[in-house]
């Protein structure tokens, strides 16, 4: 028995050597060079391509079967003159023995140089579709294809390559300066990786696989390019569909037309998961970066052989929006605030698809303010905006558009030329010439609003403000509803409490037309009303006092300037317990009473303002000039009634206004402001005419209008006289008839 199996083994070793030596001399003795137009047509003939070998071939054949190929090129038959990819070398070996296991053991497998084609043509037809297929006969499609099967031969079922599948054991792969290009040449569309380098460790299936990989990325339209690296290690499992990327770490930087030229650096990691059996995939621990932007999250996808659908968690870290923004080419607009969008960041769930996107639950800060809610885009390609948040306070006026240098010289102009005839105004205002009616715009040109943008928004707004400010006023518990469609804004309602009082306001903007067309409907209810008339220099406001106020008003136009001069509308207002600031109306009067009465005040003026009950009055609104044909007021002693016009353009006033007077009440009265009998029910005429910002201050008495009244006055004294004298001495008749004489 022994000797039995020493010649076994004996004859075994001879068998191997054999082997051996037979493998030695087929690659030493045989050179498949001298096959390869033979190689070429078993290519076209079995995988129905077109093979080019410009270099050498290189092989052995036990124990390794080895592949080396250099200045290879393949192309489709349809094209075999267009190569659709070539390489510069590929080099790769497999065990033989496992083959007959189906089990491929491959050495390192080398791709030096490989260069991939794909292109569309403008027919939409891919060249990468041809691969495969041979050339079509003169036969139909039937008889070429019962031709490739002999007539009772059975054929193999569609599924028995998948029956025992290959198992893969490679101990590397090297891919060395390749590059892939894709051209559209209906679309114009081009895109390439080019310097694409990839190195892995042993390959083999269900087990961790280190991957590197870089590449140089670019894109025609928009112009851009990136540089990307990724490195992590892969698992996967082919029976299951089941492919895993753990530690995955993807860095890189990129710039072109969407950057306006400059850099962003980006990175990425997380455990990434693709189950193409059930058809999710998964991306835990996700970390992004984008030059200073942080963000952690999770993101889970379903239904990827349908419409995708993503649901997860993101975390983004404080950043200031305004670098991040101006670092990838999208600076924002100078704002009244330069600090604001220095700070934000947020918390959200969010759901979405590859038109949608929404943020749930979600959580903003945003420099000082707060806000929680949704945020939803349930259309990418409509902008369909949909917003629900409440927010504990915001400035609005930080974020708004600062005012051009133009508008900085209008308002410049204006605030001279009212300063100027302040400084004309003399503390004894009543023997001052007449404030000259202002001349200079009050009101910016600068584009309000961004035409293109809202003719294509879908919005759907509803917001909530514990404090919000707007154009300086701070209102509270401020509620605003809003949407807007096809180029049509509305404005359900803006509402809130403002300094103990409240107002509300609807509206709309219509951007379908050229010129943007606004209706606004407001109340206001026991608003102090100095509020509204601050001046830019924050001076005393020329009155105070509790605003009610009701107005509906329409504009055309795009800027301030336009928008005032198309206002058309109607208002009514009153003014309660308020008060003419720095305007000693009494002072006014009893000088006019004292030039009646032909005397000179004694005493010096008592105070420095003219407090009155009630003032109120409506406006027509015709292009910017608004007409107030019934003001009247309320003053202690005295009674005014009013009539003239605001030019809103300007900012400026001309009124006419008749005050019927008591004289000086006081228990002390001036002697010459003193009202005697003659003076019960005749109205004093004054005139106001300058800048709104000076008031009462730019009221005057009427000259010609006081002439009047001695004139009237004279005749009521003459009359007396006639009483007096002519006593009962004469009929009725000839007294009425005398007296007559007197009348004007």
């Amino acid at each position: 028995m022994k000797a039995f199996g020493k010649i076994l083994g004996l004859g075994l070793l001879g068998l191997l050597l054999i082997i051996v030596a037979l493998g030695f001399a087929l690659t030493h003795l045989f050179d498949p060079n001298d096959y390869k137009d033979e190689i070429r047509q078993l290519v076209r003939d079995k995988a129905h391509v077109e093979l080019t070998l410009n270099g050498d071939i290189g092989w052995s054949l036990f124990p390794w079967l080895g592949l080396e190929l250099h200045e290879a090129s393949i192309a489709t038959l349809t094209n075999p003159q267009t190569p659709f990819a070539d390489l510069q070398m590929l080099g790769l070996s497999v065990r033989v023995l496992p083959l007959l296991r189906r089990e491929v053991q491959m050495s390192d497998v080398r791709v030096e140089g490989l260069n991939l084609i794909l292109a569309r043509d403008e027919n939409g037809h891919g060249n990468w579709e041809d691969i495969g297929k041979p050339l079509p006969t003169a036969t139909d499609g039937s008889a070429a294809g019962t031709a490739q099967t002999p007539a009772g031969e059975p054929s193999a079922p569609a599924d028995s390559s998948s029956e025992r599948a290959v198992k893969l054991d490679i101990d590397s792969l090297t891919v060395n300066n390749a590059r892939v290009q894709y051209s559209d040449a209906k679309s114009g569309q081009n895109y390439s990786a080019e310097s694409i380098q990839l190195s892995t460790g042993p390959v083999h299936e269900g087990a961790n696989i280190a991957v590197k990989a870089s590449a140089f990325l670019s894109a025609s339209q928009p112009a851009i390019k990136a540089r990307t690296e990724l490195a992590g290690e892969l698992r996967f499992d082919r029976k299951l569909k089941r492919y895993n990327f753990e530690d995955l770490r993807l860095t890189g930087e990129t710039s072109g037309e969407p950057t306006a030229g400059k850099t962003v650096t980006f990175g990425a990691q997380g455990q990434l998961l693709v189950d193409m059996g059930a058809n999710v995939a998964s991306w835990n621990g996700l970390k992004i970066s984008a030059n200073q932007l942080r963000a952690l999250g999770e993101l889970n996808v379903r239904d990827l052989d349908k419409t995708p659908q993503v649901s997860g968690g993101l975390s983004i870290a404080q950043f200031d929006l305004r670098t991040f923004l101006d670092g990838i080419g999208h600076p924002l607009p100078a704002t009244n605030d330069a600090t604001a969008f220095g700070k934000l960041e947020l918390v959200t769930r969010l759901q979405g698809t590859p038109t949608s996107l929404n943020l749930a639950d979600l959580a903003v800060k945003l420099d000082d303010s707060t806000f929680t809610g949704r945020v939803a885009i349930e259309d990418f390609a409509k902008q369909a905006l949909r917003l629900q948040l409440k927010g504990d306070k915001f400035d609005a006026d930080r974020y708004l558009p600062a005012k051009s240098e133009q508008a900085k010289g209008a308002t410049a102009a204006r605030q001279a030329e009212v300063q100027q005839q302040e400084a004309s105004v003399s503390a004894a205002a009543s023997s001052s010439p007449l404030p000259n009616a202002p001349t200079q715009q009050a009101w910016s040109e600068d584009k309000l609003l961004p035409v293109d943008r809202l003719r294509a928004l879908d919005l759907q707004a509803d917001l909530a403000f514990g404090a919000l400010t707007l154009d300086k006023l701070p209102i509270t518990d401020a509620q605003l509803q809003a949407s807007g469609q096809g180029g049509l804004l509305t404005l359900q309602t803006l509402r809130g409490g403002l300094y103990n009082g409240s107002f509300e306001a609807k509206g709309s903007v219509d951007v379908r037309p050229a010129v943007p067309q606004i209706g606004i409907n407001t109340k206001i209810n026991r608003v102090p009303v100095e509020h509204f008339i601050k001046t830019e220099d924050n001076k005393t406001p020329p009155v105070k006092g509790l605003l009610t106020l009701t107005s509906d008003l329409t504009a055309t136009g795009n800027s301030q300037k336009a928008l005032v001069e198309t206002l058309n509308g109607s208002a009514n207002f009153t003014i309660a317990n308020g008060v003419l600031v720095n305007a000693n109306l009494e002072q006014q009067l009893c000088q006019a009473i004292a030039t009646l009465n032909r005397k000179t005040l004694s005493g010096d003026p008592r105070g420095k303002d003219t407090p009155f009950e009630e003032l109120r009055g409506s406006l027509v609104i015709r292009n910017g000039v608004a007409s107030n044909p019934d003001l009247k007021a309320r003053i202690p002693g005295l009674t005014v009634n009013g009539h003239g016009d605001l030019d809103l353009r300007v900012l400026g006033m001309d009124y006419n206004v008749g005050v019927i007077v008591e004289g000086d009440q006081r228990a002390m009265p001036d002697p010459a402001c003193q009202v005697n009998e003659r003076y019960v029910g005749v109205e004093l005429p004054l005139r106001c005419r300058g800048p709104l910002e000076l008031g009462a201050k730019a009221c005057r008495l009427d000259q010609d209008g006081l002439g009047k009244v001695a004139a009237k006055l004279a005749g009521n004294r003459l009359k007396d006289k006639l009483d007096e004298k002519l006593g009962d001495k004469v009929s009725p008749e000839l007294k009425d008839a005398l007296k007559g004489l007197f009348k004007r």
